[in-house]
């Protein structure tokens, strides 16, 4: 804010061909403090400000550089979005305001959900990823509200298991996943997690076997639609796929 100011000051100044000594002259005070003004060294009094704003036919919002935000709900949910698409860690504190304002929202709940998650995953801040699974379970409460097809229970379950995954409780999280595995979408994960943390190789090979199974029927699946996709196009083979980057929620369907 401080810096805004300054600048702010010095734009309008120069903007109404005014000297500092001119300025000082016009709001009695000295030079010096002007100057400390444009230097970003002190900030004028609420009075004094209130003087600037008439002396140059402006606001004291736009002197200060202050902008008003829209807080409308279509308008604060992109602004979580634009977060967490940054990793920007400023979107926790909008996160907070907004589930104040709308706490029954389930788009402003899951995207505060995915920034903790996001942002709990990044640092391993454990009260991160409490709150993360909290927001999650709220926003199960709320699903009936969601619209975009590519969140569901499945979705919002799935990153709830690597939530506490993250923590260390490896139970909790087998027991969400086989809890919400319809025609065994998260076999994979399941056996890892048997494999990989719990000690329990027989009953991860059972995941993982039919986890292979089905891998291998997807990629024939993916095979075939190219093969169509080729000849559909008269011979022309398809662009690239874009490269895959990870984000929450971005795993399950």
């Amino acid at each position: 804010m401080m810096i805004n100011l300054s600048e702010n000051i010095r734009a309008q100044r120069r903007a109404h061909s005014l000297t500092q000594q001119q300025l000082a002259d016009a709001l009695g005070v000295t030079v010096g403090a002007v100057y400390k003004w444009e230097a970003g060294l002190s900030a004028p009094d609420l009075s004094i400000l209130v003087e600037l704003a008439d002396l140059f036919d402006t606001s004291v919002d736009v002197l200060l550089g202050y902008r008003v935000k829209s807080n409308k709900q279509a308008d604060t949910v992109a602004r979580l979005k634009a977060y967490l698409q940054n990793r920007d860690t400023q979107g926790l504190a909008e996160a907070e305001k907004a589930l104040l304002r709308y706490p029954n929202s389930f788009e402003i709940v899951h995207q505060s959900a995915m920034l903790y998650y996001l942002f709990g995953l990044m640092t391993g801040e454990q009260p991160r990823l409490r709150r993360a699974i909290e927001l999650m379970e709220r926003s199960m409460l709320l699903l009936g509200q969601n619209t975009d097809p590519k969140i569901s229970e499945i979705s919002v379950t799935y990153d709830m298991a690597g939530a506490y995954m993250e923590l260390g409780e490896a139970e909790k999280a087998l027991e969400l996943l086989k809890g919400s595995n319809p025609r065994g979408i998260n076999d994979d994960v399941i056996g890892q997690y048997l494999a990989g943390y719990c000690d329990r190789p027989e009953e991860a090979e059972e995941y993982l076997s039919t986890a292979l199974v089905s891998a291998a029927a997807m990629l024939i699946r993916t095979v075939m639609g190219y093969v169509n996709v080729y000849f559909k196009r008269g011979g022309i083979l398809p662009p690239a796929p874009r490269s895959w980057s990870w984000r929450p929620g971005s795993s399950r369907g």
